[in-house]
């Protein structure tokens, strides 16, 4: 009982959190988390959510919802409202906005228009690797948010840190 309180309440304070910021316009610029292990403290770098806006409104709500699933666990097949695969993230994010997507990262990369790398918006939806089977949605600034293999949570990382870019798709 306790642990689903301490959930849902975390939940609640980051979706508010991120909400209020990201409609702000305020770049979101998380502290390094740190753990204590026997007595020593050990700090982990944490990458930058700094969102840029949006150029439509569907768009800017699937980032800020995307954004507000930062921490929720990676299940294969997940398509939230707690755990997320990778396509799972980005059609969760655009029903938020009322856009439907394909529960599949490969069907979305055929979805909407393609779109250059060097004329990515915040909101296009990034693929990896050939045949396409990872999606994330690019938030600006080179960074993507994106639910990337089991044991590890939403996060946002550098595109570039990926491999095997396979190219973009703007469906708002």
């Amino acid at each position: 009982m306790t642990t689903a309180r301490t959930t849902l309440a975390r939940r609640s304070f980051r979706t508010v959190a991120v909400a209020a910021v990201a409609g702000a316009g305020i770049a979101l610029s998380p502290l390094p988390a740190t753990a204590s292990t026997g007595g020593t403290t050990v700090a982990a770098v944490a990458p930058v959510a700094a969102a840029a806006p949006a150029p439509t409104g569907a768009a800017q709500v699937a980032v800020d919802t995307a954004l507000a699933q930062i921490g929720d666990m990676y299940v294969w097949g997940g398509s939230g409202p707690d755990v997320f695969d990778c396509s799972g993230l980005t059609q969760y994010a655009y029903a938020a906005a009322g856009i439907s997507l394909p529960h599949s990262s490969r069907m979305q990369s055929t979805t909407g228009a393609p779109v250059a790398k060097s004329d990515l918006q915040p909101g296009d939806l990034v693929f990896f690797y050939s045949p396409v089977s990872h999606v994330g949605m690019y938030i600006g600034n080179g960074q993507m948010v994106h639910a990337s293999t089991a044991g590890k949570p939403v996060a946002v990382v550098n595109l570039d840190s990926m491999p095997s870019y396979a190219g973009a798709r703007r469906v708002a």
